[in-house]
């Protein structure tokens, strides 16, 4: 088992940062990739931002790109999305995700269905 433990989230106004932070901890797994996602009110979950292990590949969203920043530090077991330029549209309820095993590709970490761990969430809203 992998808990996964998300800060950072709050109220911003449009144009303004945040820093998100995810903790993982597990005392029998290894963990992988790991990727912020997240999800409006009456939307779908979507893909934000993933990053292998070894940090050799990171995605994100067209919607975020050049705005966040995915980052992880493996000696803490942690994943932070730095987010800045924030728009009304980020407005959301952030996910971070795991993968305890090795993906066949590292695109996989685009989509939700590759990983097997979640947190709880955090909001955060982004007023205009």
């Amino acid at each position: 088992q992998v808990q996964l433990d998300e800060s950072g989230g709050g109220l911003v106004q449009a144009g303004g940062s945040l820093r998100l932070s995810c903790a993982a901890s597990s005392y029998t797994l290894t963990v992988y990739g790991m990727g912020w996602f997240r999800q409006a009110p009456g939307k779908e979950r979507e893909f934000v931002a993933a990053i292998t292990k070894s940090g050799d590949s990171i995605y994100y969203a067209d919607s975020v790109k050049g705005r966040f920043t995915i980052s992880r530090d493996n000696a803490k077991n942690t994943v932070d999305l730095q987010m800045t330029r924030l728009k009304s549209e980020d407005t959301a309820t952030y996910y971070c995700a795991a993968r305890s095993s090795l993906a066949s590709t590292s695109t996989l970490l685009k989509y939700d269905y590759y990983y097997n761990f979640w947190g709880q969430g955090t909001q955060v809203t982004v007023s205009s």
